[in-house]
Formats: C-alpha cells, structure tokens, sequence
C-alpha cells in the first residue's frame, strides 16, 4: 500500500516504514505529524484517486532529523570586460520523516468549497442630468530621452565612468574623441581612488570609430585591449 501525497510544496510516492527528505519543517525531532494532502491511494489492486484531494485520508509520520542540509550548489557569474565576478552557496535544508500509517479515508474526493453571495440589488430613479462642465483634455507630452551616447561600449568605461563624463561635458561619441587624453586623464585623477589608475590612452580611436559607425573596426580593436588598454 502507498500513497501520491504534497508535503511542503513536492508530491512524494511513500509507503509505511518509509524515511524522506521533505523541504524544512517548523517541526522538532521526535514530534508526530500528519499530511492531509493526499492525491491517491493505492492498496494491491485497488486505487483511489482524489479530484484533487481525498477526503478523510492522511498520512502520519515521525521526526528524525529536524535540519539536515543537503549538497552545496556553486553559482558564479561573470561580466566580460567589466571586471565583474560574484560566486555564491547554497545548500538546501531538509527535514527528514520516517512513515508511520498511511489512512485511506472514505475514498471520497475532497473539494474547497467557495460559496457565493449575492450583493443586494437597489433600483434608484433617474435624476434629472445636470449639464457637466466642459473638460480640457492637454496633450501628453513624450519624456525626453537621455542626452548623448551610450559611453558605456566604449572598452574601459562603466556606468560610473560615463556618468563622471557626463558631469564633465561629455555626452557623445565625438565629444570624446575631440577630447585630449591629457584632459580625460584629469578628469580622471581628479576623482582619485580606482579612477587614478584607468588609462584613457585608446578612448577616443575607439569613440572616433563608434562615431563614424564602424562598429566591426571597433570590434576588432576591442579585442586587443583590455580594460581599455593594449595588452602586451
């Protein structure tokens, strides 16, 4: 004899004397509890399907271990050319319960009742329309869309970057390539910190390409650089 029963959100196939891992419950060692879930039952020849539940049947079992985590998961991400490197765990916690009696019930289906109430119907005369003030209806206006490129493409420039650039005047394509590595470079040291050792050195070949639009040449030096340099 076994039954289809949800425990904690995961159907399980379980027998007397069984032991499973559930997902965590709010349960001590040595506590008894009890699945009222039951989706079928199934006795030698003889099975009992719910619609979607059993009415009546339940499954009893033990605590025996209240915490046991399961294998650690890895999850790593990476950005490429951004520098970016994150690595994560996981390890799942489980419970584990051993079957104690399975309760086949009166093998009836079980169903959540909904009842439905009727909200009470009022006939109101119709009043005299009163004349309704005109409505002026403005126009909406589209938003306005951020100002210059998207920096961001160029190899060496973050968000933050781009953003400490924009403070600075700088919004396009053009606007960067027209710019001196000297004055990008004090833009740069100016902010100190991690900013002081970024080399600008190659920002405005590459801006000069993305402004003219070739992005395959831009492409091609970009693989070249790292981190906005020449790798050597």
């Amino acid at each position: 004899m076994y039954a289809i029963v949800s425990i904690a959100g995961q159907q399980f196939k379980v027998e007397e004397g069984q032991k499973v891992f559930v997902h965590r419950l709010d349960a001590k060692k040595g506590d008894k509890v009890s699945f009222e879930d039951v989706h079928m039952i199934v006795d030698g020849d003889k099975a009992v399907i719910g619609t979607p539940l059993l009415d009546g049947a339940g499954v009893n079992a033990t605590v025996i271990e209240e915490l046991v985590k399961g294998d650690k998961e890895i999850v790593f991400k990476k950005k490429r050319r951004k520098g970016y490197r994150k690595k994560n765990g996981h390890r799942q916690q489980f419970t584990l319960v051993e079957i104690n009696s399975l309760i086949a019930g009166s093998g009836a289906s079980k169903k959540k009742e909904t009842k439905v109430v009727a909200a009470p119907i009022t006939v109101e005369k119709p009043k005299a329309k009163k004349a309704e003030p005109e409505v002026v209806v403005e126009a909406v206006k589209a938003p306005k869309t951020a100002k210059g490129d998207n920096l961001v493409i160029i190899e060496g420039i973050g968000p933050k970057v781009k953003q400490l650039l924009n403070d600075h005047g700088i919004f396009t394509f053009t606007e960067l390539a027209q710019a001196s590595v000297e004055s990008v470079k004090a833009i740069l040291d100016a902010q100190g910190g991690v900013y002081h050792a970024m080399d600008p050195g190659t920002w405005g070949q590459q801006a000069q390409l993305a402004a003219e639009g070739k992005m395959d040449e831009l492409k091609a030096l970009q693989d070249d650089l790292k981190g906005g340099r020449v790798e050597e």
